[in-house]
């Protein structure tokens, strides 16, 4: 496919993948703040004969609103039932359409990082799509053994095992694609929460309500728990979205326990307002979420002495034949790399200019986290990346 189509072709899925998941987050964050701020009926009410559990009010866009759940089910099934499914359904697709576009067609250079490890890109997407699997079915596995039935452990094992994928995952690919890889992992748990355990639980639940019946709770709770997983899974989830923009993270060097820090950040700031919902202010874990971020934010900058560097002066005119080899193939108006129709991020590098306006970039990302060139694909040796380090410690002087 032509190149300029295919890059055409993922800005709209990622487009559509970013409206479906600003309405997927949207309304689990909807939810569980109204499952958390419903007030119980007084005994004997209306409400309370009729088996709500809850209800609230609430005023929005000049309109007053009266949301009840029942504790099980009403009495009868309304006319329309609305249901809440296709947000997580076209997020999760739209998510897996935009990795193959993006990283499983161009594994080579966006998956593989020969500094961690010699591995051809086929290996690279089955590493990545492994984990997807494995991780739905080890999280599934866990919510329906034992250990299911007490949230805090089940929590905790979930946290200790997603941070081993973490780990693993960093150690096998380049740092952009492991963090990906993390985040549709985990996407795949909440879209799979959804397919395999949330609707069929309540479409078993709608049935039973037509035959007359009163449905089993048991639906609803385990709906329940899923929920909140998910609820609690987003904001990592976000950040990793968002991630591959700030080298600083998935380049450093213990990339793996940068995510982890913030992911417990994130996690900790979701608790807090999960319970705040609730009339609780549990201050302690947002404090913890901005420590952590704070000391993540201070771990993550420039330490110790700086990368090595040409010992001898670099003039522009030595630098500029590495730029034009190692970087322009694709930092320029028309990129002559294969399969790349435009100057990723908008960067050029075509120009004394645009390379001295970029210098803090080049320095960044070549000398200091090293990410680029992607997968090192055209073979930059330590000796330019050195020189690259001595120019812009020099002043990035063009004359």
């Amino acid at each position: 496919m032509d190149a300029h189509l295919m890059e055409f072709l993922g800005m709209l899925v990622r487009w559509l993948h970013v409206i479906a998941g600003v309405a997927w987050i949207g309304s689990s964050f909807y939810f569980i703040w109204l499952d958390n701020s419903l007030e119980p009926p007084a005994a004997g009410s209306e409400n309370a004969r009729k088996g709500v559990s809850g209800d609230l009010w609430a005023v929005h866009g000049g309109g007053f609103y009266n949301p009840q759940k029942y504790a099980v089910a009403p009495a009868s099934l309304p006319e329309k039932l609305h249901w809440f499914k296709w947000e997580a359904y076209t997020t999760w697709l739209s998510g897996t359409a935009l990795l193959v576009l993006v990283y499983w067609l161009h594994a080579q250079t966006m998956m593989v990082d020969a500094n961690r490890a010699a591995l051809m890109g086929a290996q690279a997407v089955g590493i990545g799509a492994g984990s997807m699997v494995l991780s739905w079915f080890v999280y599934d596995g866990l919510c329906r053994s034992p250990l299911g039935k007490r949230d805090g452990a089940l929590g905790a094992v979930v946290m200790v095992l997603l941070g081993g994928l973490t780990w693993a995952l960093c150690q096998w690919l380049g740092g952009r694609a492991a963090y990906i890889h993390v985040g549709t992992s985990i996407g795949t748990i909440m879209a799979a929460n959804v397919f395999f355990i949330i609707i069929p639980g309540q479409k078993k639940m709608v049935e039973a309500m037509r035959e007359g019946k009163l449905p089993d709770p048991i639906y609803g709770q385990r709906g329940k728990q899923r929920s909140v997983h998910n609820n609690y899974f987003t904001l990592p989830v976000i950040f990793i979205m968002i991630s591959n923009h700030y080298s600083a993270t998935y380049g450093h060097p213990q990339n793996w326990a940068v995510l982890l820090l913030i992911s417990t950040a994130a996690v900790s700031i979701r608790h807090f307002f999960n319970r705040k919902h609730k009339g609780v202010y549990a201050w302690q874990f947002l404090g913890a979420g901005a420590v952590i971020l704070g000391f993540t934010a201070w771990w993550t900058g420039p330490h110790g002495p700086p990368p090595p560097m040409s010992a001898n002066a670099v003039s522009f005119a030595q630098l500029q034949p590495i730029i034009a080899q190692r970087c322009a193939t694709c930092h320029m108006p028309t990129p002559t790399f294969p399969g790349i129709a435009q100057a990723p991020a908008g960067v050029l590098l075509n120009t004394s200019a645009n390379i001295a306006q970029n210098a803090g970039r080049i320095y960044q990302q070549v000398a200091v986290t090293r990410i680029m060139p992607l997968g090192n694909v055209t073979q930059i040796t330590e000796e330019e990346r050195a020189m690259v380090a001595r120019w812009f410690y020099d002043g990035a002087k063009t004359n």
